[in-house]
């Protein structure tokens, strides 16, 4: 649709009414009285007949309404020029007098009312007049249904769901959700795999639609597309293979409670929409956009739950650890997405460890079976401590680094147990490893990284591990600024 003119307004007075306003009811004999005295034009947002006794101006369309931003009825505006020169808001008897230079207007009315919301900022009307009359226009594809065609079907039909129903993106949910980023709509912000094609600002918000988010999120579903572009994620090897993998979102900084995500009780679980959405989000776009489908480029044998949204955020509260992004040099202040190429949750569970070197072990213990128990260097890995597990940690002195140092130390494994056929198991490392190196490092130099997760009550941490092919010969975790 071609975008209208920027209508001319006439000289003078300019009120904006609404038959469905108190307000406006009560001022049509003002209006009326003004009229006798000035010139005045009347745009009538609901009724094209009201002010009955005043010759309205048809404005049910709300393009006056828009190119004026108005908010309230009524609402007066004088016009010079065609220009606005001022303009006041409900009645205010004193106001209106000064306001027209008029005198005696509505004395027999109470001194003052308040206004009511201009039609043109009712929710999803303001969208539709933004995609009708704004400047920035959606300009992706429009999808035309069949008139008996169910919306929700139609998108699995296409095959732009993952499996569950996701929300039609209309016009204007599409256009709410963009009003949660100052960025352009057509802003690209990476080339997604497998496909490598360009994405906007627009085809994300189209995808977070879908997947259930509200527009404040949008800025964390931004930058994790950001994120899964950087080439040391590999979000196209994360996708091809035949492991379980999937990116996993981690979220720092003071958006965590502003958009009110969970990274307490439950965090990795259901349950709360910012987490569950934000992750889907990203997936959808990789799905949808770059057109990483199962059965397609995505390969993985078995894949895991959290394929569908793997996404939580760090609990800082009462701790004296540092928080994920301030270890990666970020100010506390700055909000950032970490993604992990990861896999599913393994429990640990230790519920007598009273000191640091205990507990240690017992991680040290559980670690050791990622990938495989022969397996060194495995996979990255993401260690979930719980705030109870940590508090352990925090009370003996230790630092998250502290603890990195001390796991990295125990899993020094000896290659002897770790070479094929050992322990009646083919799987295993080459025996000319063992020839050579006494003992092999369960992990990459910076392949183990712990974050604090979880409620405060409950002795459980986790292991979430990495794709096989991790670090330079694969998937390095990434962060990126909010």
């Amino acid at each position: 649709m071609p975008q209208p003119s920027q209508a001319a307004l006439p000289d003078g007075l300019i009120a904006i009414v609404k038959r469905d306003c108190p307000t406006c009811v009560l001022i049509e004999p003002v209006l009326q009285q003004i009229a006798s005295q000035k010139t005045i034009s009347v745009y009538t947002q609901d009724d094209p007949t009201f002010p009955s006794a005043m010759n309205p101006v048809d404005d049910t369309d709300l393009a006056i309404s828009y190119q004026l931003d108005i908010e309230t009825v009524p609402t007066l505006l004088r016009i010079e020029d065609g220009v606005e020169r001022a303009r006041i808001i409900g009645w205010h008897r004193d106001q209106w007098n000064e306001f027209t230079g008029s005198q005696g207007l509505g004395t027999e009315l109470p001194e003052m009312r308040p206004g009511c919301g201009s039609r043109s900022v009712e929710p999803g009307v303001a969208e539709a007049l933004a995609q009708r009359f704004g400047d920035s226009r959606l300009q992706a594809r429009r999808v035309v249904l069949a008139p008996l065609e169910d919306d929700v079907e139609a998108c699995f039909d296409r095959e732009w769901s993952d499996g569950l129903p996701v929300v039609p993106p209309t016009e204007e949910r599409v256009a709410r959700m963009l009003s949660g980023t100052q960025r352009q709509a057509e802003e690209i912000i990476g080339v997604i795999p497998p496909n490598q094609a360009e994405c906007t600002v627009e085809k994300v918000a189209i995808n977070a639609v879908m997947a259930g988010c509200k527009p404040e999120y949008l800025p964390v579903v931004i930058a994790a597309v950001e994120a899964a572009c950087i080439d040391e994620f590999c979000m196209h090897g994360v996708l091809a293979t035949t492991y379980f993998s999937g990116p996993i979102v981690m979220v720092n900084g003071p958006i965590v409670k502003s958009i009110g995500m969970n990274f307490g009780i439950n965090a990795l679980g259901q349950g709360n929409r910012a987490n569950a959405t934000i992750g889907r989000a990203l997936q959808l776009v990789i799905r949808n956009v770059g057109g990483g489908k199962p059965g397609g480029v995505d390969r993985a044998a078995l894949g895991n739950p959290g394929k569908y949204t793997f996404c939580f955020a760090e609990n800082m509260e009462n701790t004296s650890w540092q928080p994920h992004s301030v270890q990666q040099g970020f100010k506390e202040e700055t909000s950032t997405v970490t993604l992990f190429a990861g896999n599913g949750v393994q429990p640990i569970m230790d519920q007598l460890s009273r000191t640091p070197e205990s507990l240690a072990r017992t991680f040290a213990a559980s670690l050791r079976s990622v990938g495989h128990a022969k397996l060194a260097p495995a996979g990255d890995v993401l260690l979930v401590v719980s705030p109870e597990h940590s508090r352990t940690f925090e009370a003996g002195g230790w630092s998250k680094n502290r603890l990195i140092d001390e796991l990295m130390a125990l899993l020094q494994l000896p290659t002897s147990d770790l070479v094929r056929g050992v322990h009646g198991i083919a799987e295993g490392l080459p025996p000319a490893i063992a020839e050579t190196h006494e003992t092999r490092p369960k992990f990459r130099p910076g392949g183990l990284t712990a974050v604090r997760v979880g409620g405060t009550a409950g002795m459980f941490s986790a292991i979430i591990s990495g794709w096989a092919s991790s670090g330079e010969r694969g998937s390095q975790p990434v962060i990126k600024a909010i």
